[in-house]
């Protein structure tokens, strides 16, 4: 029992490791939230479970409002068995350069960290499957490819093992309405 012990503790530690955020500094272009989010974007995505099947595709459309202080971000998601739902983020820009973010489904803080066209959030969220609700841990990645495409990457975890991954390829439009 004892060595079933270490190995799924070393497998949860290890399965943590990936690069800082700021190995991404001098990337470019430039990610600004506010500036992405503000105003309508459209996201598609897909989530695989850890043997890589594909098991939902969705649609998100978004809306973000800054009020000098605040990004509030109106996520609706359309998935693919027709079923719906709604996150709003409410996140702000902290005084060391990171980023706070909370929604009705997250536990606790979203912490956010940017460098260059990156930025990682950490959060546990709780996700409802077949009736049941599970707080799962997400390391989430996005990275700007260019002004108007985000790539956003992200591991869900419980006990440190991986369930699975979250894709999303945001597009906004080139010029705001």
């Amino acid at each position: 029992m004892k060595p079933l012990l270490i190995a799924l503790a070393c497998l949860g530690l290890t399965g943590c490791a990936g690069p800082a955020v700021q190995h991404y500094a001098a990337q470019q272009p430039t990610l600004d939230l506010v500036r992405y989010f503000e105003g309508k974007t459209t996201a598609w995505g897909m989530f695989q479970q850890r043997d890589g099947e594909v098991v939902k595709r969705f649609r998100v459309d978004l809306e973000g409002r800054f009020d000098g202080q605040k990004l509030v971000l109106r996520e609706d998601f359309h998935y693919s068995d027709g079923s719906t739902q709604q996150r709003i983020w409410t996140l702000q820009r902290q005084a060391d350069g990171r980023w706070r973010g909370t929604a009705a489904d997250v536990v606790g803080e979203a912490i956010g960290e940017m460098a260059g066209n990156a930025l990682n959030w950490r959060y546990r969220l709780r996700l409802p499957v077949d009736g049941t609700v599970y707080e799962v841990d997400f390391d989430d990645w996005m990275y700007l490819i260019d002004e108007q495409t985000l790539v956003n990457r992200a591991s869900l975890r419980k006990f440190g093992i991986e369930l699975g991954q979250v894709t999303l390829f945001f597009r906004r439009p080139a010029s705001r309405e």
